[in-house]
């Protein structure tokens, strides 16, 4: 995946610039929230004003965007993210960027590959070390996790502090959890059905569970709250740089991009919503260091990726935990009915292909890099399919669950929890 990336995808990408008189700068998604957060703290400039804005193209495209050409990209990378972002990067800002973007690439590998870790933990699974790195290896070696580094993505920073707060909730510390969710709130759009979740779980047993909404709000308190000290009323310029985001980024999920008749997969979206809520529901009183919790947190990351409204692959590193209870869980699927077991097997083929087909196309580029780069889009035939496969899994097997309609030994859930901190 990552020669395919390097040797096949980039080059076709800047080929297709060069053709398109595209500008192409340092292509960092980090670089926008960088910058903003170095000249709001550094110089007091508003990083939601059209100068920062300008300012950011040049070295994310290489020049300002012109609206006269046709060819230009529309997203403009404004500062499209809640002021309180800059605390988090207020230690990167005093440092040029070529290191920031190298310290950041291999901290988004690192917390990625420990990712797999976390999520192992919240699904209860204990696997052997060598299937262990297996696991980090493949994880690693996905398109949306090469994508998310290659790009700097702050999806992965997201990705990884909803694992971490998974974990710490699986393994009894509460507040801690509360700490690393209220962190991931700097992308709101990937944080949120966690935090509903996670909410309606802790309602269910608030003696108990309270410290982990403590947690959370404590860390809005200060982030909100330093966020207005350093800039008053922000909130009002972010809601104006959200909403010019979505005009030119057309606020499309991924059951729009498969479904993209009027309303449909807003309509599909709002259905996988209320069903999904309505199984969490029946598991609200699961302990956190059970198989079943874990499980219905899996649904939620699942249901996130499905249904937000930004379908770039990057955003399925967040099924990583369906993924793994699947796999699991072979032995349930492969028992059921002929329907579902087709539906997992299209599933594996719809997970496995990018791997087939970017290997193919590596194989292929040492005979006709040609011939490969103009096949360049075949690992993402699969790519709006794929989360929606998982989400019906996951969601079967939740609902399974909830019916009390098969032993957990059938599954290879452990019949007995993990102890909290193990």
């Amino acid at each position: 995946m990552w020669f395919y990336v390097q040797r096949v995808l980039i080059p076709y990408e800047k080929a297709d610039a060069a053709t398109h008189e595209r500008p192409r700068g340092n292509l960092s998604d980090l670089y926008p929230r960088w910058l903003g957060a170095r000249e709001l703290l550094l110089h007091h400039r508003n990083p939601y004003s059209n100068d920062i804005t300008g300012e950011i193209q040049k070295g994310y495209y290489g020049r300002v965007l012109d609206p006269a050409r046709p060819n230009d990209p529309r997203d403009e990378q404004g500062f499209a993210y809640p002021l309180y972002v800059v605390l988090l990067l207020a230690p990167l800002i005093g440092f040029p960027f070529h290191a920031v973007h190298i310290f950041f690439y291999w901290l988004l590998a690192g917390l990625t590959a420990a990712s797999v870790l976390l999520w192992l933990r919240v699904i209860q699974w204990r696997l052997p070390p060598l299937a262990t790195a297996a696991a980090v290896i493949f994880a690693l070696g996905s398109f949306p996790a090469v994508q998310g580094i290659k790009l700097q993505q702050l999806s992965l920073l997201v990705a990884a502090l909803l694992a971490g707060s998974a974990a710490c909730v699986a393994s009894g510390f509460l507040f801690c959890g509360g700490v690393l969710l209220g962190l991931a709130m700097i992308k709101p759009q990937l944080a949120w059905p966690l935090v509903a979740w996670f909410a309606v779980w802790a309602v269910s047993d608030w003696r108990v569970r309270r410290k982990l909404v403590v947690g959370f709000g404590m860390v809005m308190v200060l982030l909100l709250g330093g966020a207005e000290i350093i800039l008053p009323g922000w909130w009002r310029m972010f809601a104006g740089a959200v909403g010019k985001y979505h005009r030119y980024t057309q606020n499309q999920s991924v059951l729009d991009e498969l479904v993209p008749w009027g309303y449909s997969g807003k309509v599909l979206a709002a259905v996988a919503v209320l069903a999904g809520a309505f199984f969490l529901w029946k598991q609200r009183d699961k302990p956190a260091n059970t198989a079943d919790f874990g499980i219905a947190t899996a649904l939620v990351m699942a249901l996130t990726v499905m249904v937000v409204p930004m379908y770039a692959p990057y955003n399925q590193v967040l099924v990583l935990p369906a993924i793994l209870a699947l796999a699991r869980d072979r032995r349930f699927f492969l028992s059921r009915p002929r329907g579902v077991r087709f539906l997992y097997f299209v599933a594996v083929l719809a997970l496995t292909w990018q791997w087939i087909a970017s290997l193919s196309l590596s194989a292929a580029y040492f005979a006709s890099p040609t011939w490969a780069l103009a096949r360049w889009w075949w690992p993402f035939v699969a790519t709006f399919a794929f989360p929606v496969l998982t989400f019906l899994l996951i969601f079967l097997e939740v609902q399974a669950l909830g019916a009390g309609r098969f032993s957990k030994r059938e599954t290879g859930i452990p019949t007995k929890a993990l102890p909290a901190g193990a």
